[in-house]
């Protein structure tokens, strides 16, 4: 250890014997507190509260790496691990070791990739981080959040978000986005709750080996409602075309998400998204001179679109 760091720490040392609190007795009295809240509350006393900044952070590698610099009063520490929290952790553990001048004081910092929800209180869990960790740890691609959807009065507004993971979606719902993201973030991981972190699968092994509906089972189904639509016009009047388009959907095994876009149409109308969770995704768009009418021509259209796959041989 350096002079400036022993005489640092001596500092620090000193505003804490002048006190009526104790590092040592800090952690003696409270052994379930993690290295970074015993530093919290000791930089709260000493009145020198530790600074976190992240340093070097390597997510593209098979495993990530982070490195978080920790400051308290004149000590400086850094910390590495797999995850921020856990790169955090290990910086503030360095400085209370510094602080109290004998690295033989440990804590054990526990290593997962993703919380075990059976151990730790839910308003605890990150899924969002977890989820993120998770594909990183697997070699997946990252998870992509889109809202698809947000509605209610001003007192109660809900918020739709779908999560994409390579070629496999869930939709969460929540009072802001944020609680929207995580809840869909909570699906996947719910899927997942049986994988170990040691394991590197395949996501297709995990989900299972169908990717629901494609061109091929729309061409090949059975199904009543998709012959009917190879069948129909898609032009007669009062057709209740978003109805259609559900009972296919109930029938093929895929999701559809209406997404109502703000701005309105060069010639003024309103205008909606309808995505279909087949495999690949779809995307059709829809206007009108309502949100109602905007989301029936995308209904309308995605219709057709499907019609035209499911004729072709």
């Amino acid at each position: 250890m350096s002079q400036s760091r022993h005489r640092a720490a001596a500092s620090l040392l000193e505003r804490e014997d002048s006190g009526t609190f104790s590092l040592g007795k800090m952690i003696t009295a409270k052994p379930g507190k993690t290295p970074i809240q015993v530093l919290h509350e000791y930089g709260m006393k000493t009145k020198n509260i530790p600074v976190y900044e992240c340093e070097r952070s390597d997510v593209q590698i098979h495993v990530p790496t982070f490195t978080f610099k920790v400051t308290v009063g004149d000590i400086t520490c850094t910390g590495e691990g797999t995850s921020k929290k856990l790169a955090k952790h290990r910086a503030a553990e360095a400085a209370i070791n510094i602080l109290k001048a004998n690295a033989s004081i440990c804590f054990a910092v526990p290593d997962p990739l993703m919380p075990d929800p059976s151990k730790q209180p839910k308003n605890q869990l990150n899924p969002i981080g977890s989820l993120q960790e998770l594909a990183i740890h697997h070699g997946w691609r990252l998870p992509e959040y889109t809202l698809s959807q947000e509605g209610g009065p001003a007192h109660k507004r809900e918020y739709t978000t779908i999560c994409r993971l390579e070629s496999f979606m869930e939709t969460g719902k929540g009072a802001s986005k944020k609680q929207a993201k995580r809840n869909a973030a909570e699906k996947f991981l719910a899927k997942f709750s049986n994988i170990s972190p040691e394991n590197h699968i395949s996501l297709t092994n995990v989900v299972g080996h169908s990717l629901g509906c494609t061109w091929h089972s729309l061409r090949n189904s059975p199904g009543e409602k998709i012959n009917l639509l190879k069948r129909s016009l898609l032009s007669i009047p009062n057709t209740d075309y978003i109805q259609l388009l559900s009972e296919i959907a109930k029938e093929q095994g895929f999701n559809i998400t209406y997404l109502d876009i703000e701005e309105l149409s060069a010639n003024g109308q309103y205008q909606c998204l309808a995505e279909l969770s087949t495999s690949p995704i779809t995307v059709c768009h829809g206007s009108g001179i309502s949100c109602g009418n905007a989301q029936s021509d995308a209904a309308h259209n995605a219709l057709q679109y499907l019609k035209i796959i499911a004729e072709r041989k």
